[in-house]
């Protein structure tokens, strides 16, 4: 049951998302870099618009497993409430910790435009959003998506991934509006487990796979 890599894995999991093609409030949302070209042939398939999801975590005030993370959501910055504080100008901040975030912070608004080229922020408001990754293994990265994604008022969020681990399917049901995945191995492992070929894209080809994708009026 391994895919032979993202491509693959995209091609597959589109085939249980046939319900949303050619929908005009529906896009694709890439959680990067991982889940690129698992949403490139989503979006295909679909023929439905692509964009990025990107994450940084800096911050584990509640554990590793809620991080307080940094977001470019299609083109638009989120902040975990965490990090919003320790840059906070309330006298009571902590001068070493907010130079640290505010350097993250440049660093990651720096990766988020090399990965999306000059693409304009997108509207989400009140449309029908398919979040992709290559796979869910602890949960964590993809409840940061989801909370960064719906500060942006989608009407609807479906999660979708080739892979899950048992324990996570529960969360993300409850955590979306659908989940979609295609297979829940256990033991699960880790995400690289189940492709042949598995590779972090680049920048130069993220943006790529972003103009290989359908343009479809946004």
């Amino acid at each position: 049951m391994r895919f032979k890599d993202a491509r693959a894995a995209g091609r597959a999991l589109a085939v249980a998302l046939t319900e949303h093609a050619r929908r005009r409030d529906a896009l694709v949302i890439a959680v990067a870099h991982g889940g690129v070209g698992v949403g490139l042939e989503v979006a295909k398939a679909l023929n439905l618009p692509l964009d990025l999801l990107l994450l940084r975590r800096l911050l584990a005030p509640q554990g590793a497993m809620r991080p307080a993370c940094a977001a470019s959501v299609a083109g638009s910055t989120f902040l975990d409430e965490e990090v919003v504080a320790a840059i906070a100008d309330d006298g009571e901040r902590d001068p070493a910790l907010r130079q640290f975030v505010e350097a993250a912070l440049a660093d990651f608004d720096e990766h988020a435009r090399a990965a999306r080229g000059a693409r304009p922020p997108l509207e989400l408001s009140g449309r029908t959003v398919i979040l992709v990754d290559n796979g869910v293994r602890t949960g964590s990265t993809m409840l940061a998506a989801l909370r960064a994604l719906r500060s942006r008022a989608p009407a609807r969020v479906v999660v979708a991934a080739p892979v899950a681990a048992p324990e996570v399917l529960d969360a993300l049901r409850t955590a979306a509006d659908d989940f979609v995945h295609l297979h829940a191995p256990d033991p699960f492992g880790h995400v690289g487990l189940w492709y042949e070929h598995f590779a972090r894209p680049s920048d130069e080809e993220i943006r790529a796979m972003l103009e290989e994708a359908p343009s479809t009026s946004l």
